[in-house]
């Protein structure tokens, strides 16, 4: 999709959440992706945080950056699966003013061309919640690069046409 030189760029302050039980900061391989591609695009890195896999945690955290003004976007990676541990798509319902369904499916597509299909086992997801955008992303590095290279790279870059997220930020508190 084309990008327009000719409109100027708008960083977004994204917050990223890592979602596991056995990684630390030095082993997170798919925040650090995150944090590099993020921040090489133009934007800025808000917080970053890694929490273990427990709804009230997880809850808890995205409320706290939902309610920051220094942050319109947060990136989770990790906890998407279908295992019982994984329970960040359930934390993303709870705080959820309104669900993309959209961004689930296109990136279950997207998965499909490079896992075939075990891209079934992956519950991403995207949701605004009270003016904040979530995407929920799978824990892998593979997959935080499909989710950021085939879809939130455009997505997240106020230039991207015919349309992109950015351009929508100051609307999604309206009624």
């Amino acid at each position: 999709m084309p990008i327009d030189e000719t409109r100027a760029f708008t960083p977004v302050h994204i917050a990223v959440l890592t979602v596991s039980d056995t990684r630390g900061l030095d082993e997170d391989r798919s925040g650090d992706t995150l944090v590099a591609r993020l921040t090489e695009a133009g934007h800025v890195l808000a917080e970053r945080r890694i929490e273990r896999d427990d709804i009230d945690t997880i809850v808890t955290t995205l409320r706290g950056w939902i309610a920051d003004p220094a942050i319109d976007c947060v990136l989770t990676t990790g906890g998407t699966g279908v295992t019982g541990r994984d329970v960040t798509p359930e934390a993303v319902e709870q705080v959820a003013t309104k669900m993309i369904p959209g961004f689930g499916e296109l990136f279950r597509w997207l998965s499909f061309q490079t896992i075939g299909t075990s891209t079934i086992q992956s519950r991403a997801c995207a949701c605004v919640a009270d003016g904040t955008y979530i995407f929920a992303l799978p824990g892998s590095t593979g997959a935080v690069k499909d989710a950021w290279n085939g879809i939130l790279k455009d997505q997240l870059d106020s230039r991207h046409r015919p349309c992109n997220f950015v351009e929508l930020m100051p609307r999604l508190m309206e009624r």
